[in-house]
């Protein structure tokens, strides 16, 4: 059984939701970040940093969690994806990752990077209910997963983007992100 690897308030529940929407049984094991369980010797073979989240898939061992919902997404996905179908998913991983999670996060830069992420999100979402378009998608895993945060860890006001507070409302009605985001068990 696939184990997936991390601590309770981390980006383990990122691919987390996306094996709920999957619905590929999985162990989750939790490790003790205030202890240092990520940094002992058994769990640095797995990831060498010591950084969650981490799966472990019979012999294969994986770290990021963009490139486990990737993975994901090979293995497990409904369908095989063309080059073309890949490199869009890989485009919105990617942007929620490294564009999209530090223009949001780094208290610095976000005055200046949030109206420039989240104006051309609203205008999107006022177009489609989903990143890609009418179809849930692991695209809306990774950036739904940045924008649900914002609500609960920031304040900020989005009243300028309604669009974005629909879409992240119709995320956090979505059973699976209940059971592996909201419900943090």
């Amino acid at each position: 059984m696939l184990k997936l690897y991390g601590g309770a308030r981390s980006r383990a529940t990122i691919p987390r939701w996306y094996l709920e929407e999957l619905g590929v049984p999985y162990e989750f094991v939790l490790l003790d970040m205030q202890a240092g369980e990520h940094r002992q010797p058994e769990y640095l073979q797995i990831n060498p940093f010591g950084k969650v989240p981490a799966i472990v898939d019979g012999d294969f061992q994986l770290w990021e969690s963009g490139a486990i919902l990737l993975y994901l997404t090979d293995k497990y996905g409904k369908s095989p994806l063309s080059p073309a179908e890949r490199g869009i998913l890989s485009q919105w991983i990617l942007f929620a990752n490294a564009t999209l999670g530090p223009g949001i996060f780094v208290e610095a830069s976000r005055e200046r990077e949030l109206p420039r992420l989240l104006t051309p999100l609203n205008e999107m979402f006022q177009q489609q209910p989903f990143v890609l378009g009418n179809e849930f998608s692991v695209a809306d895993v990774a950036v739904g997963s940045i924008l649900a945060y914002i609500p609960i860890m920031l304040k900020l006001d989005l009243s300028n983007y309604p669009a974005v507070v629909n879409y992240i409302q119709q995320i956090n009605e979505r059973p699976a992100y209940q059971k592996a985001i909201a419900g943090r068990s």
